[in-house]
């Protein structure tokens, strides 16, 4: 038997490697996605005082700091049993909408994009986001810049800081804004909805208008029918701040609905021997192993999984393209590369729904905050950029974290991700013929789901694995400790 190590994976937030096994007739036997990597932040936050949790979590990830922000913040809220005055509600989710907007520009132009932009076969040197400058020129890029810094930029007003926000306290926030401000942001906002419209029309151009491409989108190497999760409000359509966690079956159709309260009722972590990354699974359904079908319990997050759940966006563009997506792709989209188009149907939706929150009337009200009660248990949720994520704490009578539960993102998609991996290797190896071009293109089976791979590690009980070699001046190993 033959293995293919990719190791490290390219473009992505944290460490993995791919491991392939071919047969001896060169086919592909098994893949695996390896994340070596333990960061433990759950461990971290035990004896923790529960009102720094908000800017302890959000340096699990300097990429999607604002998600571990609030929804640490909203787990407060719950624990400290305070609602946030409205106004503290609006200026968090126009925050959101600011962190979506330079996460997913982040994302299509610097980590996924450059697979389209430049082509998946491309010299290795060319597949990053130098390479999409050569190819959309120098105008383009400043404007690819620019407007990255604006989502940044809005985050920083609201936050305090560009990348770990201090604003969020339990029921509310700490600052509110002035009319100056107002005026900064929506002139930030409206450059933001055009160049969101852009990166649409370039998708378009580059991709759904390229045959090779949409047949690789619709092949069957990438994609994947399992179930689908996120938040909606109360009319099914997408939010990325607040709503129910809504989950979908293979035909679109509704399995569940519920409260984040109830998530420990329906969703189970398993653990596997090979990873540190845990592999949820709704419990209804149960565990079928790393398998897709009405079967298996594994469901996909993120971008399209926000697409599938929702009935519609709660913006006029946004919903537009959506129903776009829905007739070119069909209902649900099961094809892992449309996370790419579903991902900037959300960077409209968020330009467009920052505009509405900062043309609220009381978007400068200075009630900010309501009281905190007494400490007790608290469940947040909010929808990361990479899908939906939960903390959950519990708060001694001093108000010092005696137990911290945290399922991210990246985390709720890892079933999928191994399985994608394995799929698109599957398919693009064939008589054991590999070269630059196929691996990349096993690599873009993971990397369309932006994983943050920092995020999605944390420990179970027992002790970290280590191992040290001690060597000598002369590179000669002397001793070795181990610790299992």
């Amino acid at each position: 038997m033959k293995k293919i190590e990719i190791d490290p994976v390219t473009r992505l937030e944290g460490h993995g490697k791919i491991d392939i096994f071919l047969n001896d007739e060169g086919e592909v036997e098994n893949a695996y996605l390896q994340i070596p990597e333990l960061r433990g932040f759950e461990r971290f936050c035990e004896g923790r005082r529960a009102e720094d949790m908000p800017q302890i979590t959000s340096r699990i990830c300097g990429v999607c700091p604002v998600s571990h922000h609030f929804a640490s913040t909203k787990a407060l809220d719950d624990a400290f049993d305070v609602e946030p005055t409205p106004v503290a509600k609006k200026l968090r989710e126009l925050m959101y909408c600011g962190y979506i907007l330079y996460d997913h520009t982040l994302h299509f132009y610097y980590l996924g994009g450059p697979d389209f932009v430049v082509g998946p076969d491309a010299p290795r040197e060319k597949r990053n986001i130098l390479g999409v400058i050569e190819e959309v020129g120098e105008d383009i890029s400043k404007e690819v810049i620019k407007h990255r810094a604006y989502g940044q930029k809005i985050t920083s007003i609201l936050g305090g800081k560009a990348t770990h926000p201090v604003c969020g306290v339990p029921g509310g926030v700490s600052k509110s804004l002035s009319e100056d401000e107002v005026q900064e942001i929506e002139e930030m906002i409206d450059s933001c909805i055009g160049f969101a419209e852009f990166s649409l029309d370039l998708f378009n151009d580059v991709v759904l208008e390229n045959e090779d491409y949409v047949e690789m989108i619709k092949s069957d190497p990438y994609s994947l029918n399992t179930y689908n999760m996120g938040l909606v409000d109360e009319k099914n359509r997408l939010n990325f701040y607040d709503g129910k966690i809504r989950v979908t079956d293979q035909d679109a159709e509704e399995v569940m609905k519920f409260h984040v309260s109830d998530y420990a009722e329906r969703i189970k972590e398993h653990v596997e021997e090979w990873t540190y990354m845990m592999y949820p699974y709704l419990k209804k359904i149960g565990w079928n192993g790393i398998t897709d079908g009405k079967e298996s319990g594994i469901y996909r997050v993120g971008p399209l999984g926000r697409m599938n759940v929702s009935q519609g966006m709660a913006t006029p563009k946004a919903n537009e393209e959506q129903e776009r997506m829905f007739e070119t792709l069909g209902r649900p989209v099961n094809s892992t590369l449309a996370y790419h188009w579903a991902r900037l149907i959300e960077l409209l939706y968020a330009g467009e729904r920052a505009k509405e929150l900062i043309q609220e009337p009381d978007i400068t009200s200075k009630e900010v905050r309501n009281e905190p009660g007494e400490p007790g248990e608290g469940i947040g949720v909010v929808e990361a950029a990479r899908g939906t994520l939960i903390h959950h704490y519990d708060l001694n009578e001093k108000g010092l974290v005696d137990k911290a539960n945290l399922i991210v993102a990246t985390t709720n998609n890892a079933g999928a991700i191994t399985m994608s991996v394995k799929k698109a290797a599957e398919g693009v190896i064939k008589d054991g013929k590999v070269d630059e071009g196929i691996l990349n293109k096993v690599e873009m089976a993971f990397r369309a789901y932006d994983p943050c791979f920092a995020c999605a590690t944390h420990t179970a009980p027992g002790n970290m694995p280590l191992k040290v070699d001690l060597f000598d001046a002369e590179e000669r190993l002397i001793d070795s400790f181990e610790r299992e």
